[in-house]
């Protein structure tokens, strides 16, 4: 790189080598003009009917397969690789894109296979997507950050080196948006990601990347973080299953961050897949080597078969008791979420299981508390990351990068910590008493249904809300995404009459709805679990899922 280069030099050069990385044979001739491309592939005529089936099979069915010698891990790769190209051209959605190294990869697995008769592990040829926040020896970080391109990782982050030893193949780097504080995926290196199922809407962020990949069938298995909503946003807007677990439970260690010494909310790592039961393939193969070996901040716990065991015969026996709610009092979501929650009542309750209106408790002091942890330092460390190659801050997130931010000083900083700890020991108790008044004894609440966001899928660059996301970050709850329907402009009609907002940003969330800008984005749930609780929240969306399924 010549020290003559501007950002702008750097930025065409890379989204230069990122097409040039596209085989030739897998260019699309002519872009489509549609909005909607979720379905591309299938008439692209670039993949066989065998890649279409692979590239549209669950994580644990392809590993299930490659294990028994039935599917070789090289066409596997192959098929992904090409589906990844498709989404790359179809939603910009990509950071590094290396098929030649991942076909190496798969070929060396094939051989482990054909001379030792037994797969690598439990994700043996597996490809596997990662957010751009993971080190992969030999590929680039960027983090959306001009100033970080051109260097490339000497070393694999923890979690990358555990999937990678369990037999995962790494093909793709999915794009994220500037310093990764944003609900939406936007950078000034390759610029905007749109959602496959309607390119006038944002995949959301800041694992955008990740869901229009997946959503396109480009990934079968992806890898996001999420410190205010980032896993569970591109799930929900992308019609995925994704999982927030607690800090502690998944290995962040040697992770590209913003604000990394911040420790009053912590980022966690987790996937994003096509079902709940392949969100438990990827946590049990990353606990099953023991990752508190490696990252001083995971905790010691084993996957818990016993919880796991115990939540699917309350399942089954329907004796499971969940809360709800529609509305956390900060802004009001729109017609196609309020929907969407119903639905997951009613399914609930038609399978028989017991269904309790939740009162959100003080969810405007957990966000007033959740700015302030944001703004910490007042922008300093995303402003020397964004200024030192010159770059612009991106419209998103001028909120947060003010040249007048005032950051807190260590007494403050303390004082924010001493009321997030007290804030989770009142929702604790709040959650004590919602168990007390079922009146049954030792009757518990085993999961809170509630909106991922006000809205479906939004319109580029008008994300407002993460507070229905960001509060399960403060809490350290687990979370996990349920895919419900899709909004429909003929039964998602706006009704305004009586609408009395509560402030001035319900009444914009509300002002921003359209019925037919809308129509037929995903809709979504997430399904809240106490703190370090994986096992039984991941079996109760998953029994959602299935029942949102019509049973199947």
């Amino acid at each position: 790189m010549g020290s003559s280069q501007t950002w702008q030099d750097r930025a065409r050069d890379k989204r230069e080598r990122l097409a040039a990385a596209i085989p030739e044979d897998w260019r699309i001739k002519a872009l489509p003009t549609s909005d909607s491309v979720i379905d591309y592939a299938r008439s692209s005529g670039l993949l066989s009917a065998d890649e279409l089936k692979m590239t549209e099979a669950t994580a644990a069915s392809l590993v299930a397969d490659m294990a028994a010698g039935r599917l070789k891990s090289v066409d596997v790769v192959l098929a992904f690789c090409k589906r990844a190209a498709l989404a790359q051209q179809l939603t910009n959605c990509l950071l590094e894109y290396d098929p030649e190294s991942a076909l190496a990869q798969a070929k060396a697995l094939d051989e482990y296979y054909s001379n030792h008769g037994k797969p690598v592990g439990e994700l043996h040829g597996l490809p596997i997507s990662l957010k751009d926040q993971l080190h992969v020896k030999g590929l680039e970080t960027s983090m959306g950050y001009v100033a970080w391109l051109d260097a490339r990782a000497t070393q694999d982050s923890v979690l990358a080196a555990l999937l990678r030893r369990a037999g995962a193949v790494f093909y793709a780097k999915t794009s994220v948006p500037q310093t990764l504080m944003v609900g939406e995926t936007f950078n000034n290196i390759v610029g905007l990601t749109t959602n496959p199922y309607n390119r006038k809407l944002s995949p959301g962020g800041s694992s955008g990347g990740e869901g229009a990949l997946l959503a396109t069938r480009g990934s079968v298995l992806g890898v996001g973080t999420d410190i205010g909503g980032s896993i569970r946003l591109p799930a929900a807007f992308n019609g995925l299953y994704g999982i927030r677990p607690s800090h502690g439970r998944m290995p962040y260690a040697d992770m590209a961050n913003s604000m990394a010494g911040q420790e009053t909310v912590h980022s966690v790592v987790g996937p994003l897949a096509h079902s709940a039961g392949d969100l438990r393939l990827f946590m049990k193969a990353v606990l099953g080597q023991k990752p508190w070996l490696h990252d001083s901040k995971t905790i010691p716990m084993p996957w818990r078969q016993d919880e796991e065991d115990e939540a699917k015969r309350r399942i089954k026996e329907k004796k499971l008791n969940i809360a709800y709610y529609n509305f956390d009092g900060m802004a009001l979501p729109h017609p196609p979420i309020l929907r969407a929650i119903q639905s997951a009542v009613d399914a609930l309750k038609a399978a028989g299981h017991n269904v309790i209106p939740w009162k959100p408790y003080k969810h405007d002091v957990a966000m007033e508390m959740l700015n302030k942890v944001y703004n910490a330092d007042g922008g300093v460390d995303l402003r020397r990351d964004i200024s030192a190659s010159g770059e612009p801050a991106i419209d998103l997130i001028t909120n947060i990068v003010r040249p007048d931010a005032r950051a807190l000083d260590v007494n403050q900083v303390w004082d924010l910590q001493a009321r997030k700890w007290a804030y989770q020991n009142a929702y604790l108790a709040h959650w004590r008493d919602a168990e007390a008044a079922l009146g049954a004894a030792a009757a518990e609440i085993d999961a809170i249904v509630a909106p991922v966001a006000p809205s479906a899928a939004v319109r580029h660059s008008t994300f407002r809300y993460y507070g229905y996301t960001a509060v399960v970050n403060l809490l350290d709850l687990t979370s996990v995404v349920v895919p419900v329907g899709f909004a429909d402009q003929a039964v998602d009609v706006a009704n305004t009459a009586g609408f009395d907002p509560v402030s001035e940003l319900d009444r914009q969330v509300q002002a921003e709805y359209d019925a037919a800008a809308y129509h037929g984005a995903p809709t979504a749930v997430q399904v809240m679990g106490r703190r370090l609780s994986e096992e039984k929240t991941l079996a109760v969306a998953e029994e959602l899922g299935r029942l949102l399924r019509g049973g199947e």
